[in-house]
């Protein structure tokens, strides 16, 4: 069993990979980090769980997520041109619960996303649950974002959050 230090480590490394996927927009790659029956996750209201029952910005299973990229990719989308560029930082990582198979772990995202001569601002408070791979590595069983100013719209995004 891995220290609690090496563990965190781990995972930052792994979730320090994703953002930098996202923010080069390398969706191909993102959508491998993904275990098929994952899920992604922006609830409009953070302070609810019931994300099935409720409206979220997304909900997305594997088909949804890969629909998403496609759009991102080939441009189908109005959002999408031009292309926002993004970059986010994480921060706080925190291991909440884990076992030999999955970790549970919470981080801060902060991302600015440049388009249309316009700077804005998203911050987040990001949980996933992690599934350890027999060959290394993890893939996420679920990911969702918990935006802090939620009640502001998500109008036209081109990119993941």
């Amino acid at each position: 069993m891995y220290s609690t230090l090496n563990l965190l480590n781990e995972v930052t490394a792994f979730i320090w990979t994703e953002a930098d996927m996202l923010d080069h927009a390398e969706y191909e790659e993102w959508l491998s980090l993904w275990d098929e029956a994952g899920k992604y996750i922006i609830p409009i209201d953070p302070n609810l769980t019931d994300y099935e029952n409720q409206l979220n910005y997304a909900y997305d299973d594997h088909h949804m997520r890969k629909l998403r990229v496609e759009r991102l990719v080939n441009g189908e989308a109005i959002s999408t041109s031009p292309k926002a560029n993004t970059v986010r930082s994480i921060s706080r990582v925190r291991v909440i619960a884990y076992d030999e198979d999955t970790v549970q772990l919470r981080c801060a995202q902060n991302l600015r996303e440049f388009r249309k001569e316009n700077l804005r601002h998203y911050t987040a408070d990001v949980n996933y649950q992690l599934q350890r791979q027999a060959e290394g590595g993890f893939k996420i069983q679920c990911k969702v974002i918990n935006l802090i100013n939620s009640t502001d719209t998500l109008a036209g995004i081109s990119y993941i959050l």
